[in-house]
């Protein structure tokens, strides 16, 4: 019976990454956060707040890059909008607007998405923080600045769906 929790015990003291799969390696100071990135976060919250999911996918459309879109780059995938932008859609109203950046998490993506649409470049996850008297944790959204790709030029939202 005291097998079990010395094990525990052994994995916590020698593996902590294992507890923490949140590693903030990679954090970067939340003014370090580019202009055009920050920019795309802002217009990201502001289609979130359009009151109808379908012009909100519309328009969410024009950020939307990785593995969000299909291979064209300008049609949404067939599950993002019933699914990962109704989430955040009807859960933005719990977090605090104009948006507040709890956190930043820098890394870089050899490739998101498929064909002509799939990019690769810097990958900023970006942490934005609940309402006052709102319980829980702030929740992310990843924006690509990709690189070397001969139309997609400017920062994508490429994951969504944790609001």
């Amino acid at each position: 019976m005291k097998t079990i929790p010395t094990l525990l015990f052994c994995v916590v003291l020698f593996f902590p990454g294992i507890v923490n799969a949140q590693s903030k390696t990679n954090d970067i100071a939340v003014t370090e956060l580019p202009a055009s990135v920050s920019q795309v976060l802002n217009k990201y919250v502001e289609y979130l707040n359009i009151a109808s999911l379908d012009e909100c996918a519309e328009k969410f459309t024009e950020l939307a890059g990785g593995g969000l879109v299909n291979e064209d780059g300008k049609t949404l995938r067939k599950d993002i909008k019933g699914f990962s932008l109704k989430k955040d859609h009807s859960d933005i109203k719990f977090y605090k607007q104009p948006v507040v950046v709890t956190r930043v998490n820098k890394t870089y993506s050899g490739g998101q998405g498929f064909g002509a649409s799939a990019i690769k470049g810097q990958v900023y996850k970006i942490w934005i923080a609940k309402k006052d008297g709102v319980a829980g944790l702030p929740a992310p959204v990843s924006i690509m600045v990709p690189e070397g790709h001969p139309t997609i030029t400017t920062p994508k939202v490429v994951n969504i769906g944790s609001f």
